[in-house]
C-alpha cells in the first residue's frame, strides 16, 4: 500500500521552516513545526500568517483559505508531536552532526513506515540515512529560499533510497505546486554547484 501523507511534520523554525510549513498548509496538509526554541516558535505561526496575508492583499489566496490554512499548523518544542505525521522534513542547521542527532531521534517516535526528508543543500543523504532504522525511507528535500515563492524543490536520492519513497515525495511535490528536479547525492547538488561559480 502507497503511503497516504496526510500530515507533516518540519523541524525548524527558521525563515526554511516557516516556508516549508506555509506551503505545506496551504496546499491543504496538516503539519506540526518544531523547535527547542521556544521563543522563536511563539513567533512561528504570526510570520507565517503575516506572509499569508500579503498574499490575501495580492489576491493571490483567499481570505477563507488563507484562515484554514492557519489552522492546520501546530507547533511544539518535543519530537512527540510527530508521532502521527506520515512525513518529517528536517529543515535544521546546516550543520550535519546536529542533522544526525535530530534524525535518529526522529526514528524513536515515527512510525515504521513514515518518511524522513531533509533539506539540506549539501550534506550527503546517504550518510544522513546511514543514521537512521529505515536508510530506504530517506531522502533529500531541498527547497529554495523563499520557499512559497521559489518553484523548484531539488530531490535527491540516497544509496539506500527506495523507488517508491521518491515516488511519494516526487508526488508531493507537485501538490504543493511546486517542480521538482533530480539531483545526485554529492556535495552542492545542482542548484549550489551552478550558483557558486557565478558568485565567486
Amino acid at each position: 500500500m502507497i503511503l497516504d501523507i496526510k500530515k507533516i511534520g518540519v523541524v525548524g523554525s527558521g525563515q526554511m521552516g516557516k516556508g516549508i510549513a506555509h506551503v505545506c498548509a496551504t496546499a491543504g496538509f496538516d503539519v506540526h513545526l518544531m523547535d527547542v526554541d521556544k521563543d522563536a516558535l511563539k513567533q512561528t505561526v504570526p510570520s507565517i500568517e503575516k506572509a499569508m496575508d500579503r498574499l490575501v492583499s495580492k489576491d493571490k489566496m483567499s481570505a477563507a483559505d488563507k484562515t484554514a490554512a492557519i489552522k492546520r499548523i501546530s507547533t511544539g518544542t518535543g519530537m512527540g508531536g510527530f508521532k502521527d505525521c506520515q512525513l518529517v522534513i528536517e529543515a535544521a542547521t546546516e550543520d550535519e552532526q546536529v542533522k544526525h542527532a535530530i534524525i535518529k531521534e526522529l526514528c524513536t517516535v515515527l512510525s515504521d513506515d513514515a518518511i524522513i526528508a531533509s533539506n539540506t543543500s549539501s550534506i550527503s543523504i546517504t550518510r544522513l540515512a546511514a543514521k537512521t532504522d529505515r536508510p530506504g525511507k530517506v531522502v533529500g528535500m531541498h527547497f529554495m529560499n523563499p520557499v512559497p515563492r521559489m518553484e523548484l524543490v531539488e530531490l535527491i536520492r540516497g544509496i539506500a533510497t527506495d523507488e517508491e519513497t521518491f515516488q511519494i515525495i516526487r508526488d508531493l511535490v507537485d501538490k504543493l505546486g511546486k517542480t521538482a528536479v533530480n539531483a545526485e547525492d554529492f556535495p552542492a547538488f545542482i542548484v549550489n554547484r551552478i550558483l557558486m561559480p557565478m558568485v565567486n
